[in-house]
């Protein structure tokens, strides 16, 4: 007989036992799933290309975002990581892969990029050194079930500046991903790929902070410096600069 649970932690991990073991990307575990996504570096995957978001960019250059340290959650082969170092930011990035951590060192080897990659869970309490002014997440989210919110926006509160600044893309409702209730996907087991969020439930989910932009990101063409498809989200949000914690 096992009683094995005692903590937020213990419970989180029981609940990813729900979900079957193709379904996981999000456990310290998932390294071999994502490995075999990246192994063939030239598949047309258009986010396999060495350009950042466009959204990153528009914030950037119009200076709602200000160089500082940035944490790139979920960096795959580094396109944003490279891109942030390459405008003064000092870079952390961090992925499950370890072959997208291999072809990002090898990016950043090439342009002569000081960025500095982990391979592993961000979601650990060490994982990350904040404080930072910027967590950059371009495709981590909506591969979360619902109950790693909780870790999500415990990650925010603990690495994020106060007045820092969180750049959110995830899948649109409406356009892509899995629109189940959240209590459904447990038992279907799976993600269906990704999860669908409208713009309230992104405004719920992350109420304690102050929204500064949230639309739909630009479809960018294929001979863009940039990517963007039009089924994300493009999300800025601002922790508050005073008290007062992200999670209830």
């Amino acid at each position: 007989m096992d009683r094995n649970v005692r903590s937020v932690d213990d419970v989180l991990k029981l609940m990813d036992s729900l979900f079957a073991p193709e379904a996981d990307r999000w456990t310290s575990g998932a390294g071999n799933w994502w490995d075999g996504f990246y192994e063939d570096r030239s598949k047309p995957v258009p986010f396999f290309a060495a350009k950042p978001d466009e959204s990153l960019v528009s914030y950037v250059e119009r200076g709602l975002v200000p160089p500082g340290r940035a944490l790139d959650l979920g960096c795959g082969p580094g396109r944003n990581a490279l891109w942030l170092a390459s405008r003064g930011f000092e870079v952390d990035a961090v992925d499950l892969s370890p072959g997208a951590i291999a072809w990002a060192e090898e990016r950043a080897q090439e342009a002569g990029a000081d960025i500095r990659f982990r391979c592993g869970d961000a979601f650990a309490e060490d994982a990350s050194a904040g404080p930072y002014d910027l967590i950059n997440d371009s495709g981590c989210f909506h591969h979360l079930p619902p109950h790693r919110r909780v870790s999500y926006l415990r990650l925010v509160e603990r690495s994020l500046a106060p007045g820092g600044h969180l750049a959110l893309n995830c899948f649109a409702s409406g356009a892509v991903g899995s629109e189940l209730p959240d209590a459904e996907l447990y038992g279907a087991g799976g993600l269906q790929g990704g999860l669908a969020f409208t713009p309230e439930s992104l405004r719920w989910i992350f109420e304690g902070m102050e929204e500064v932009e949230l639309r739909r990101m630009r479809d960018e063409p294929a001979d863009s410096p940039c990517f963007g498809e039009d089924f994300l989200w493009a999300a800025l949000f601002r922790k508050p600069a005073g008290p007062g914690p992200l999670t209830p």
